[in-house]
Formats: structure tokens, sequence, C-alpha cells
């Protein structure tokens, strides 16, 4: 999926909201777990529920390689129920080189058909590239995240005071473009996505933590936002497991419409 069709669908649907998949068996409603598979069940219906207020889906890979080959059936089957103008984004935050970054890409590009997959940059440039020869296809990179770790490595500064992470955005600049190139950017680090927006003016950010996790929306939109949205606001929990009864899908829809709506709202204060 290019650029102009990714906005072009938030400017339709007046969305960037982003549903994660984070399907879990545990959490699902009993009465799929008697089906031939619930996973894909779970999913199709979220998916029926939802479609009409987001952009892009986010299948969480762990969620489905721990059940083996019969969780990487369903998410073959997701992907492919998954309409052909919504956004998809294997978040399997992959990281190696040489055959095997290769080999990646074509698991989530050539095989499974995603439009993007989220690449961890640790062991630099040779890790990322081979993501990047296929036409149409999106490497989102891990930039600044939110959870407790982050502060391990990706603030540790150098001789020139350049912090880790501004060090990956800047260098990362060289591998891809705007066209093709995305970044995690955690919003429970609300001021952190402005410092990330000031390095990386024109790219899109895919925006973990809305929601369950406690970021807000407002503050995404004020930090993180550029010409052209650059936003895709991901929430999983808040939406799929709105509820665990015979009507969570219409609890999904209900919660992904509100953030739908409060979306709307930023994008008309936006003019866009």
């Amino acid at each position: 999926m290019t650029r102009e069709e990714i906005i072009a669908q938030i400017r339709t649907k007046r969305s960037f909201l982003c549903v994660g998949l984070d399907t879990d068996l545990a959490k699902i409603p009993a009465h799929l777990l008697d089906t031939d598979d619930p996973i894909f069940e779970f999913n199709k219906a979220i998916i029926d529920a939802t479609k009409d207020y987001c952009v892009a889906y986010k299948p969480n890979i762990a969620f489905y390689e721990c059940h083996g080959p019969k969780g990487w059936e369903s998410l073959q089957k997701t992907l492919d129920y998954i309409p052909d103008n919504i956004f998809t984004i294997a978040d399997a935050k992959r990281g190696d080189i040489g055959n095997t970054s290769r080999y990646y890409a074509d698991t989530f590009f050539k095989y499974l058909k995603a439009d993007s997959v989220t690449i961890a940059p640790y062991m630099g440039e040779d890790s990322v590239t081979p993501f990047f020869e296929y036409p149409n296809k999106w490497v989102i990179l891990l930039a600044l995240t939110s959870n407790k770790g982050a502060l391990d490595f990706q603030f540790i500064a150098d001789s020139k005071n350049e912090e880790l992470y501004k060090k990956v955005l800047r260098k990362s600049q060289e591998w891809g473009t705007d066209e093709n190139l995305m970044y995690v950017v955690g919003a429970t680090r609300a001021e952190g996505i402005g410092e990330v927006r000031k390095l990386v003016p024109s790219n899109f950010f895919l925006v973990p933590g809305v929601g369950a996790q406690g970021g807000s929306l407002e503050d995404v939109a004020h930090y993180g936002w550029n010409d052209d949205c650059g936003l895709l606001v991901n929430s999983s929990r808040k939406i799929i497991y709105a509820s665990n009864g015979k009507d969570f899908a219409q609890s999904a829809a209900s919660a992904a419409k509100e953030l739908q709506e409060q979306m709307s709202v930023i994008l008309d204060q936006k003019n866009f």
C-alpha cells in the first residue's frame, strides 16, 4: 500500500486508528473455543465490526506463532480476510542480518502479504535494508518505546550527547524514505513524540499505548502531527476485549467508533 493510499483512507474514514489483533485464547469469549479455528473466528468478527472505523490492523505475531502451524494458519487467514484498502502491520519485531533478514522479509511480504513489518534496528543497516526491496511495502522501525526497559538503552548518550534513539532515527533516514519507512513511537512518552517528530518530520508514526496503557490521543496528535496526519494510533485491548461475552463484536465496534469519533474531531481541528 502506498503512502497516498494510506492518507486517502484517513481522509475518507476520518480516522487514523489501527486495531491491534493481540488475540489471546485465554481472553476470547468462551463460546468461540468450540469452533475449528477460535482465533480466526474471533478476528473475523472483530474485523467485520471495526473495519469502518479503522485504517489499519496490527496482528501481534507472538499471539499466533506460539500455537505452531495452526497459529500461522490463523494468521494467514486473518490477513487474507482484512479488506485490501486497510493497511496491515505484521508486528513481529524481527532483526537479523544476511539471508536470515531476507527470509524474514519473504515470510511477511511474499507469503503472508502484509503491507508492513516492525523491525528492531539494533543490528544496524544490513538487518533492515532487505525489507526495502519489496515495492509498496513498509518497514516500521522501533524508535522510542514506552516500556520500563526503554530506559536501559534508548536514552544512553554518546560523547556528543546524542541519545541512542535519536542516533537510530538520524541514521535510519539514510536507509529508507517517508514512502516506505515508519517509526514506532510510544504514546505514554508524549513529549518524546515531539522530539522524534523534530528529527523525522515527514514519516508516519505507529503509536501504541493509547487506551489500556494510558496514552492520551490528544497529546499524541499535539506532538506527533504533520501535514499528512502522519499518525497510525494503535489500540488493542480496549477494543478487542471490550466484552468477553457474546456481544464482544458489538462492544468492539462501539469502542472503535468512540476512538474514531475523537479522531474525526482532531482531523477537523487540523483542517485535514
